[in-house]
């Protein structure tokens, strides 16, 4: 008789779709930096005068993301279920401890160690969608219940949330939020909770900014720096309204954005050759660097780029419904959730599609932190799919499918339209 024994025990491979693609995404990333950022390291001398300066910082982070990526993609699911405890208090001491550093540009959001920085609130958001979903799945049905599932969940997200704020980080205390909201959707909570809850945010979100609107107006206060933070934001929300009355100010940013992206026509200026970039937008390299994609390349060419990102987003959401487990489901889901509305919130800023909130685009902006973190994420993607392939040999092997029970939202009838 034939022994099947190690054809099963193997471990499956990893989806080679999403790895070529993150590779991709990574390599353009790191063209991108360059035509973004050559110029201004070029004439600075805090850089050096080095144009390579953050092509060859954001190198060495892609290098390194590589071999995150490859130990995490053959780490087995089953430690991940262990793995999120420490690596939430982590990131739950790590957001404490930058809230003790030194501000950046008006925030505390970086721990320093000599020239290289790291944000804390990168780290947080993979943890969190590892802590929710190890819970959920927990909890099982009882996640239902409003008091011994649901709020006890939503404390968690909140706090996080709240230290994220004091940095204060608007774009990524909302990408936390939406993307955990998304993974408590998938796992079965109660859509009438969901929505309490999101009215409750808003409304509380409009009670602060309102209170903050009648008293912190006088700059001369004691509190007059918050007051300025809060003129600021409520400065963005008007650029986005109106970005030509304000050019000079907060509108400044995004006038320079559109007029780069319609710039580029058709089929762009070239690769190299966008104006843009050349000290008229600060960031060019960083929260801006779709701008620079729309000039150089134009609509064609950013057309496809979306296309491609639009893909990697798809292959990875079918890689989570395709698992068995339902923390690899809810895991995936989180994952590709997360890249996908930090993404849309870039580029709809970029494009006045929603006001600015200076969030980076994942894998293409400069940033070691978002990199490291984003390619870890990818890690554990591909041990999702690894997981896969190794459960679809051992059907085929075996003769028997098996099946683990699946967030409600994730039943197999569903996930089979995707096999």
């Amino acid at each position: 008789m034939r022994n099947t024994k190690p054809e099963t025990r193997r471990r499956g491979t990893p989806d080679f779709q999403l790895l070529i693609l993150t590779l991709l995404l990574v390599g353009f990333g790191v063209i991108m930096v360059f035509s973004s950022s050559s110029s201004v390291a070029l004439l600075n001398k805090e850089y050096n005068f080095d144009s390579l300066y953050f092509v060859k910082r954001q190198s060495a982070f892609a290098v390194l993301g590589l071999f995150i990526m490859l130990v995490a993609m053959n780490i087995k699911m089953e430690k991940y279920k262990k793995l999120f405890v420490p690596l939430f208090f982590i990131s739950i001491f790590l957001l404490i401890i930058v809230l003790f550093t030194g501000s950046l540009n008006g925030a505390k959001s970086w721990i320093r160690f000599g020239s290289v920085g790291f944000q804390p609130t990168e780290l947080a958001k993979i943890s969190i969608i590892l802590y929710l979903s190890a819970l959920i799945v927990k909890k099982g049905d009882r996640f239902r219940d409003l008091r011994t599932g649901y709020i006890p969940v939503t404390v968690i997200v909140g706090s996080v949330a709240g230290l994220i704020m004091l940095q204060p980080d608007f774009g990524s205390t909302f990408i936390l939020v939406a993307t955990s909201g998304l993974i408590i959707y998938a796992g079965g909570a109660s859509v009438k909770h969901i929505t309490a809850s999101i009215a409750l945010l808003v409304l509380g979100a409009s009670i602060v900014f309102g209170i903050g609107s009648l008293f912190g107006g006088d700059s001369g206060t004691v509190d007059g720096q918050a007051a300025a933070k809060q003129d600021y934001k409520i400065g963005r929300f008007q650029a986005y309204l109106n970005p030509e009355k304000y050019r000079q100010g907060t509108g400044y940013n995004l006038v320079q954005s559109l007029q780069a992206i319609g710039e580029g026509g058709l089929t762009g200026s070239g690769f190299g050759k966008g104006i843009i970039k050349l000290h008229y937008l600060p960031n060019s390299f960083n929260d801006f660097i779709f701008s620079v994609i729309g000039e150089e390349f134009g609509f064609i060419g950013t057309a496809i780029f979306l296309m491609l990102y639009l893909y990697f987003i798809w292959r990875g959401m079918i890689i989570a419904l395709r698992c068995h487990d339902p923390f690899g489901t809810l895991v995936g889901t989180g994952i590709m959730g997360l890249i996908a509305i930090q993404a849309f919130i870039n580029i709809g800023g970029v494009t006045q599609t929603i006001p600015i909130t200076g969030v980076t685009l994942p894998f293409i902006s400069f940033g070691g932190s978002s990199l490291l973190v984003t390619m870890f994420s990818m890690g554990i993607m591909l041990s999702i799919s690894r997981e896969n392939t190794k459960q679809a040999v051992q059907e085929r092997t075996t003769g028997v499918a098996v099946r683990n029970e699946v967030p409600n939202r994730f039943q197999t009838r569903r996930t089979n339209r995707f096999r």
